[in-house]
């Protein structure tokens, strides 16, 4: 798959789906969009768990370096807009 950006990736996974879901297309269109809708899919999930890696904190333990996910639940109240 070329270089996609997640973000548009995604608005054209958003757009597939609502193609698939009008009922509209023919047979052969709506498998081939529906392929295309599977691999866009796929993308988005490996960009979201390079994501997720590369989103985890460096914490001190004991005298060494232990990586904890970051808990974006815990941040969520903290934020000052």
């Amino acid at each position: 798959m070329k270089e996609n950006k997640f973000e548009d990736a995604m608005r054209e996974l958003e757009d597939i789906v609502k193609r698939l879901e009008s009922g509209d297309l023919p047979l052969e269109e709506s498998l081939k969009i529906f392929e295309k809708g599977v691999a866009l899919s796929r993308f988005c999930f490996n960009k979201l768990e390079e994501a997720e890696k590369r989103v985890s904190i460096l914490i001190k333990d004991e005298g060494g370096m232990k990586r904890e996910p970051f808990d974006y639940e815990a941040t969520e109240g903290d934020d000052k807009d």
